[in-house]
């Protein structure tokens, strides 16, 4: 053999490895949300791409450079309102797939590659965000007997499943479940009103549900989760509230920007952002912080009690975490792991509709006990007269409620009692009948 013919021998040798070993489209996700929508291409191999937008119409081009595409874009959209086709197009470099959107608007733009993580393997991710996100309609509390607004962040979802179960439970569909039926129990409850920080199976970035949260002006905000441990023994439900060392962080870094962060900071957000005394703009938002923290723990340990009539326990005081969800200063906030889906007998109750139900009553409960007490200023809660009344001999529970018509149940939700016997000398409050 000449070097000629060697060398064209090596050449095609190349090829053939580069054929064989070029990467690959392997499958598609869309995950179309209320104020954006995902979409994930799944690759063999780390993305080497470019992108670029084209105008009327409008369209985002991709090109994957040594890649082949292996996926049908025919029934993929899922009615997604933002995208209208996913399509492939040629390109003038060999070897380089060429995958066009055709969208149905101009929409804010973020591309970024995935490494492996869990089931998955490398992707590459496009959010496509409406350039207005959030409603701006009027969210202002009234002070007129307004509904307390609750924030309900289901963990995880979409791309994101969270932890995963033996029997392959997915931690996203279970707190999405839970979400749901809590909501359920707020808009049932007079003076209440829930507010879903997700409420189908799409992804919510850590900042964005803070900003959801925030643009809503809730009172409080309950981030439900579902725990896992590398070994299946460990199990019991846990209540969390953000670690004073992440909450500090925070605090110190909103400061530095306050002009322009004045809405992250609660109560008298305007004085801190105008004045020009750092010292009074640190006092007001240690006070807020500090309020926040307060209430906080005061529901974290109102939620532990009910939960513990209902499942095992992990642990049995709240737990101090440094979770992004609930970083916000500006938010009360709680994180409740209803159960470790990595241990088989409470990954099967996660996903028992009852069991749900269950927590999520649970949960409300623990909710509406600590707002019965500490209602916020304005609210109907706030606006419900209470008065004393004292035990005195031959009187029950039940004969007290009569007397002021109104239910044992709130009788006893308005003292914190947990059983129907009263004794001579307590002092019992009573709630404003409805």
């Amino acid at each position: 053999m000449n070097i000629r013919s060697l060398l064209l021998a090596m050449l095609l040798t190349v090829s053939v490895f580069f054929e064989a070993h070029g990467n690959s489209i392997d499958g598609v996700r869309v995950w179309p949300a209320p104020e954006n929508t995902r979409i994930v291409f799944d690759l063999s191999e780390q993305p080497d791409y470019k992108y670029f937008s084209l105008k009327n119409p409008q369209r985002l081009v991709i090109d994957f450079n040594n890649s082949k595409n292996h996926v049908s874009f025919k029934n993929v959209l899922k009615k997604d309102k933002r995208i209208k086709l996913i399509r492939t197009s040629k390109s003038r470099i060999k070897g380089t797939t060429r995958l066009v959107l055709e969208l149905a608007d101009n929409y804010s733009l973020a591309v970024f590659p995935l490494a492996p993580a869990g089931q998955y393997g490398n992707r590459l991710v496009i959010d496509l965000f409406d350039e207005e996100k959030i409603s701006q309609g009027d969210h202002t509390p009234k002070n007129d007997h307004r509904d307390i607004l609750i924030a309900i962040d289901a963990g995880h979802g979409g791309e994101d499943p969270g932890s995963i179960g033996s029997k392959g439970s997915y931690e996203k569909r279970v707190t999405l479940a839970i979400a749901k039926k809590l909501a359920t129990y707020i808009n049932n409850e007079k003076g209440m009103k829930a507010v879903m920080v997700r409420d189908g199976d799409y992804y919510v970035s850590v900042g964005r549900r803070s900003e959801i949260a925030r643009k809503n002006q809730v009172d409080f905000l309950v981030s439900i989760h579902a725990d896992a441990f590398r070994t299946p023994q460990p199990n019991g439900a846990s209540v969390w509230i953000v670690s004073h060392k992440r909450v500090e962080s925070e605090m110190a870094k909103w400061l530095r920007n306050r002009s322009n962060n004045s809405e992250l900071l609660g109560g008298g957000g305007g004085v801190i952002k105008n004045t020009r005394d750092d010292n009074l703009a640190k006092t007001l938002a240690d006070m807020n912080k500090e309020h926040s923290q307060g209430v906080s723990i005061s529901m974290a340990n109102s939620v532990l009690k009910q939960l513990k009539k209902i499942t095992k326990m992990h642990k049995k005081v709240p737990q101090h975490g440094n979770f992004g969800v609930l970083k916000s200063s500006d938010i009360p906030s709680i994180l409740v792991e209803t159960g470790f889906i990595s241990n088989h007998r409470e990954e099967q109750n996660l996903n028992s509709s009852a069991h749900q139900r269950k927590l999520a009553k649970g949960i409300f409960k623990g909710i509406k006990d600590h707002f019965m007490i500490q209602p916020p200023m304005g609210s109907y809660y706030a606006s419900i007269e209470t008065r004393q009344h004292k035990i005195t001999r031959g009187e029950s529970l039940s004969v007290v409620a009569q007397r002021y018509s109104v239910s044992v149940r709130e009788l006893k939700m308005a003292n914190n009692l947990t059983s129907n016997t009263v004794r001579i000398g307590q002092t019992l409050t009573i709630p404003r009948a409805d």
